[in-house]
């Protein structure tokens, strides 16, 4: 080997060498601190590209059961109001059982009617007044529950429909609303058919009932499913961007020793430069 004092070959190698040691030890040192193995795309372009959208899918994924929940939400509200207009038509069927009792005044019947027309009163403003988010529940109209990745293929809506209620029509869930309107309890006669349409009204609310809670069970199950897909999205999704500790801390630990040996050897090479003058003494 020829000794040269133009060029430091040595050292240039050295000097490189450490370059790219230090480059490699910020880059570790970097997924370290952000706990990513991915912080640009230089670092895994296509793999930056599937985290992504699994990322959006996540995120589509994690609002459809937000969605859902509010649906199941709506629901349940209604439900609760069917659930007290039962308790006030059970409690109308004893006023109709009573007042056809032919042992009961003109009188009395007047003052069971005032009762029952109360009742009534209160059915229409349930169904009047329900709300869910500003909406009115028992509104006849129809509400879609969007259920979607963020892709076409993963989108669906989930239609719930919560009828009207008013003492002028009971029941929306197949059966033939029933009028309790113009029912009285005034005389024996017209308590008794009175008695027939209440105990129809309550048959419907319960059939209401059941369809709310059919409705309730699949948008729950929709939710269940939803979150399945977001724990498996989210656990693929972080195979790939999700830095490897144990393995950083390693290469860590092996970029310092090297980092400190390339430094020695940068001023051993310089040494070794130096050495020329000797020749000249």
């Amino acid at each position: 080997m020829s000794i040269s004092i133009l060029n430091n070959i040595a050292g240039l190698q050295a000097q490189n060498q450490l370059n790219l040691t230090s480059a490699s030890l910020q880059k570790t040192l970097g997924e370290l601190s952000s706990g990513s193995r991915i912080n640009s795309g230089a670092d895994d372009a296509a793999g930056l590209a599937i985290a992504n959208g699994l990322q959006a899918n996540t995120t589509a994924l994690t609002q459809s059961a937000q969605n859902a929940t509010d649906g199941v939400g709506m629901l349940q509200v209604a439900d609760g109001a069917l659930s007290q207009v039962t308790t006030l038509l059970n409690r109308a069927v004893t006023l109709a059982t009573e007042a056809s009792n032919g042992t009961v005044s003109s009188a009395q019947q007047t003052s069971i009617d005032n009762e029952f027309t109360a009742i009534k009163s209160e059915i229409t403003r349930i169904g009047s007044n329900t709300t869910y988010n500003g909406a009115q529940v028992f509104s006849g109209t129809t509400t879609s529950v969007y259920i979607s990745d963020g892709t076409s293929q993963g989108s669906s809506s989930i239609d719930a429909s919560v009828g009207t209620l008013s003492a002028s029509s009971i029941g929306f869930s197949g059966s033939s609303s029933v009028n309790l309107s113009s029912d009285s309890l005034t005389s024996t006669n017209s308590a008794q058919t009175a008695l027939q349409d209440i105990t129809k009204a309550i048959a419907n609310v319960a059939g209401d009932r059941g369809k709310l809670g059919a409705d309730i069970n699949r948008l729950q199950s929709a939710t269940n499913v939803v979150n399945n897909q977001v724990q498996n999205l989210t656990s693929a999704q972080d195979s790939i961007s999700s830095a490897n500790i144990a393995q950083d801390v390693a290469n860590m630990t092996k970029f310092n020793i090297l980092q400190s040996t390339g430094m020695a050897a940068l001023q051993q090479s310089n040494q070794m430069q130096q050495s020329v003058l000797r020749l000249l003494q």
